[in-house]
């Protein structure tokens, strides 16, 4: 028999899963895949290297040109360290609110999408849904790029993607681009009284941070040009959110690395700047090696997330506008999958239920109404593909 689930009740069992990125979140995957298979949709699985992982799609509807995919992550961010005043993997309703992790970013939309797969059997879809939800979003859309390509070699391609990242129900035609990366460098151990004989890892590193300070600062004085003037800010960052480094003070540092990334408006390319960075690097090394050939500086790239670009005339952007009546004009700074699927050719905005401001928080939560809006926007969407 099959199971059904209300949207509230599904968003219960999604939550319930703690898919925090550094763990499996197979346990969900087999859950919505044993849920789909009771519903007689197929679904395919795509693991990452270590089998841990997996991606999954399917096609709720005919299997023709010209659905649309719903896409979503499964994983959640760490609630370590964070004052809960509920448990993060249950759902709280309190004030008209949701509180959970993940109900906002993004178990809510996933939740929605998963719900309704009756109510689309149902409907008698001319054009498909096709159902899409990728592991480690949340630490640089790892997963998608391969979920994605599998999609486009085995389905019939879909007319638009509509990623549900919280956006309050508008309608986003554009996102910033990222890439992350991890700087290691190699020094040379010396007494601090000898430190022109030895390299110091940790001062060779605060060089490298000091050239991405510098680039920061003269983007936040440069003039944005049209397109950039859509983001906030409206400039390309460099940020490092971690260094670490040294053994004593009076010991030039063998080691230090640190981690950046660099988020781009969608004018701009950020492997751009991971070039100009790395010509930065190239220069610094050599200089390091004439003190001591064994220094080495080694850059990690951990993820490129490619910026949602606006279109002209997307086929995306017109359903998600018919279906939410909004005209305007939105842009957002954070990533998604959005860019990965518009890269290989498809019409994708993102529109989903929910604040972003509440991702990543504690006490991190969904209004009802917005998740009621969510799934109101999701029933007009299937009563479109019936057309």
């Amino acid at each position: 028999m099959p199971d059904f689930y209300t949207p509230r009740e599904m968003l219960e069992k999604l939550v319930g899963f703690p898919t925090v990125s550094d763990v499996s979140n197979l346990d969900l995957i087999n859950f919505v895949q044993d849920y789909l298979a009771g519903h007689g949709v197929r679904s395919q699985l795509v693991y990452d290297e270590t089998g841990e992982k997996a991606n999954l799609y399917a096609v709720v509807g005919p299997n023709v040109e010209g659905g649309v995919v719903l896409s979503g992550h499964t994983d959640v961010v760490p609630v370590v360290g964070q004052a809960w005043e509920s448990d993060p993997f249950s759902v709280t309703e309190k004030d008209g609110r949701l509180y959970g992790r993940g109900t906002c970013d993004m178990k809510g939309f996933d939740a929605l999408a998963l719900a309704l797969v009756p109510d689309m059997l149902k409907a008698g879809l001319k054009r498909p849904v096709q159902i899409a939800l990728s592991y480690d979003e949340e630490v640089g859309c790892i997963g998608a790029p391969y979920m994605i390509s599998d999609m486009v070699a085995t389905l019939p391609r879909a007319s638009a993607v509509i990623v549900g990242e919280p956006s309050m129900m508008q309608v986003v035609s554009g996102h910033k681009g990222a890439i992350g990366f991890i700087t290691k460098v190699r020094g040379f151990e010396v007494h601090s009284s000898l430190m022109h004989t030895g390299v110091s890892a940790v001062m060779v590193a605060a060089r490298l941070v000091d050239w991405l300070r510098q680039r920061f600062e003269e983007n936040m004085k440069a003039t944005p040009n049209a397109v950039d003037m859509m983001f906030e800010p409206a400039f390309t960052t460099l940020h490092v959110g971690v260094i670490k480094g040294g053994s004593a003070t009076n010991i030039t540092a063998l080691d230090c690395e640190f981690s950046c990334d660099i988020r781009c408006p969608a004018s701009q390319d950020p492997m751009d700047w991971y070039n100009r960075y790395m010509a930065f690097v190239a220069k610094v090394e050599a200089e390091m090696q004439a003190i001591q050939p064994c220094a080495k500086i080694t850059v990690t790239p951990r993820d490129v997330n490619p910026a949602l670009k606006p279109e002209e005339n997307g086929a995306a952007e017109a359903l998600a506008r018919r279906i939410t009546g909004d005209n305007g004009t939105h842009v957002v700074s954070y990533g998604t999958e959005a860019g990965q699927f518009q890269r290989v050719g498809y019409s994708t905005v993102v529109c989903g239920p929910g604040n972003i401001a509440q991702a990543h928080q504690p006490n991190e939560f969904i209004s009802i109404e917005q998740f009621e809006a969510g799934e109101a926007f999701l029933r007009r969407l299937i009563e479109t593909l019936k057309e």
